[in-house]
């Protein structure tokens, strides 16, 4: 296993209208990658509870969810990730949340691009995401 050091992350919600970005505050963070025969990644992210309501609502959905990640350094391009969220949990007053899954393999610009294209294909909804699935991994 190697581990990074988490400097930024983005959850990509996916609407009918389009895409909400969702920004986090990171206190702390790490991204691990797990080195496994699934090819998965454990992102920890520490934040204020002030989320707790938003990642609550998508840990008890269970859904796949698009996140953004920037890996060691705040200049480095960001990493684009199809993961799930394992686990929220309250630390004192802030909070850390979990999540585990695949690094996707392009460029970020690439992934906003196919997505864009996907939505004027007339993919929405639940329909989106498989569809970016089928084409990128």
């Amino acid at each position: 296993m190697k581990t990074f050091k988490l400097k930024s992350l983005q959850i990509l919600e996916l609407h009918d209208e389009g895409i909400e970005r969702h920004p986090l505050d990171l206190m702390d963070g790490l991204i691990i990658n797990r080195e496994d025969d699934q090819l998965r990644w454990t992102i920890e992210a520490y934040v204020s509870r002030e989320y707790s309501s938003f990642l609550h609502r998508l840990y008890e959905e269970n859904s796949e969810i698009i996140i953004r990640a920037k890996i060691t350094t705040e200049s480095n391009e960001p990493a684009v990730f199809i993961t799930t969220i394992t686990g929220v949990n309250d630390i004192g007053d802030n909070m850390n949340v979990l999540f585990l899954g695949k690094l996707v393999e392009q460029k970020t610009s690439k992934v906003e691009l196919l997505l864009t294209t996907l939505m004027d294909e007339g993919y929405q909804g639940k329909a989106l995401l498989p569809a970016f699935k089928q084409r990128i991994l």
